[in-house]
């Protein structure tokens, strides 16, 4: 049973989401974050590099199919700006992730358990894959900013 990965987060949210509220209540807000970026940090990072090492083939070949798994369910509207060997660029425009934790009235808890583990993830992709990303609409943006790049792609276009 393929569950699209829009509707295992509105799951995941319902233990989520009140054990964070429990955690940052007893902790405090910073202290409960930390330990929650690190436990599913780790996570995360291990699911990057299981996505990444699922295929074989060159940046945009790797990409696209991780693309179609976290838009399935009509998650996400997106603008593809570069596909190439070396490059995977996109906005995401329209979002139901952020929609969803707006409606729950928790669009900061939405960034820390969905849009911040994008980062882990992208370190599980491996050492030579540059992740950059400066706003998301989880925090109010218009859009987010996605890119991936080869790093010795980037060096080389730097020289």
């Amino acid at each position: 049973m393929d569950v699209p990965f829009i509707e295992q987060v509105k799951i995941q949210a319902q233990v989520l989401v009140p054990l964070l509220k429990a955690l940052r209540a007893e902790l405090g807000e910073e202290r409960a974050n930390a330990l929650v970026r690190k436990a599913l940090g780790g996570l995360y990072r291990k699911v990057g590099e299981e996505l990444w090492n699922a295929r074989q083939g060159n940046l945009t070949e790797k990409m696209a199919p991780m693309m179609q798994t976290f838009a399935s369910g009509d998650a996400l509207d997106y603008q593809m700006l570069e596909q190439t060997p070396e490059t995977y660029a996109f906005n995401i425009t329209g979002c139901r992730y952020a929609q969803f934790y707006r409606e729950l009235g928790e669009p900061e808890l939405g960034f820390l358990l969905v849009c911040y583990q994008d980062v882990p993830m992208a370190e599980g992709f491996g050492p030579e894959v540059e992740f950059t990303r400066t706003q998301t609409i989880m925090q109010g943006a218009s859009h987010c900013d996605f890119r991936f790049k080869l790093k010795q792609a980037a060096e080389e276009k730097q020289r």
